[in-house]
């Protein structure tokens, strides 16, 4: 009975803005500071180019997933409803510049990510002390997330040669599979899908530049993942930051 009370209320939270304020408070201060230089840039990056109906989109979607991202990383579950409204918009972009798997890289944060966030109260509870690595799991951990990442690039590269021709498959393919690992990895709250995550980054803001290159979008994208690589540093560096360093932040919450 409590957990159906629990459910209704995490879905019907969503409405309520003091919510929003709430789960924006308790950031780090690098957090902070980042997400403020981020939107900046985002915005800034927008309205320097002509504005169209894809730019705007394309915009909203690097502000609402750029303030998720720093909300993963601050362990609050703004992601679920900044997460799904994002991935919508960018899976339409994604779409519209045939970078099919980053479609399907987007469609694995809805549902491995913001599903949950939304609709299971539980997985948002005291994550920062359920905060694990792959090495407390041991060789069975890693020979799982090996296999899963083989099968997934497989996949994807199959999709991007035969279903829907990428004009960029092999990156295309990578890109996605790598951000797919590692949004298996959070929603299993392990700290290494961080080191998917600065992978990820890298290969977006590549394929992104050169989606730019080629005309098939703009540069908001590749600017807003330089930002996503910028938190990852954040979550790596911040002693605040529970992914890597859990006992300074149960000190300091005294969860």
């Amino acid at each position: 009975m409590k957990d159906s009370r629990d459910q209704d209320k995490a879905i019907t939270s969503i409405f309520d803005p003091r919510w929003y304020v709430q789960q924006m408070r308790a950031w780090t201060f690098s957090s902070y500071i980042l997400l403020m230089f981020g939107l900046g840039v985002i915005l800034g990056t927008t309205i320097v180019n002509k504005l169209t109906v894809l730019s705007v989109l394309t915009m909203l979607a690097g502000m609402l997933g750029f303030t998720c991202t720093i909300s993963i990383t601050n362990v609050r579950p703004l992601n679920g409803v900044f997460g799904l409204t994002s991935a919508i918009i960018y899976i339409l972009v994604a779409a519209q510049a045939r970078n099919f798997a980053d479609v399907v890289l987007q469609l694995s944060y809805i549902v491995l990510l913001d599903i949950p966030v939304l609709l299971m109260p539980s997985w948002a509870k005291n994550v920062g002390a359920r905060v694990r690595k792959l090495k407390d799991v041991g060789l069975r951990a890693y020979l799982g997330i090996a296999a899963f990442f083989l099968i997934v690039f497989g996949l994807l590269y199959a999709m991007d040669t035969h279903l829907f021709i990428s004009p960029r498959p092999v990156i295309d393919a990578l890109t996605g599979t790598i951000g797919v690992t590692g949004s298996l990895l959070a929603t299993l709250r392990f700290s290494d899908q961080y080191y998917f995550w600065i992978i990820q980054s890298i290969f977006s803001i590549v394929l992104w530049g050169v989606t730019a290159l080629q005309g098939d979008a703009n540069l908001t994208l590749f600017f807003t993942y330089i930002l996503y690589f910028a938190n990852d540093m954040v979550s790596l560096f911040d002693k605040s930051v529970a992914w890597f360093h859990k006992q300074n932040y149960l000190a300091q919450h005294q969860e």
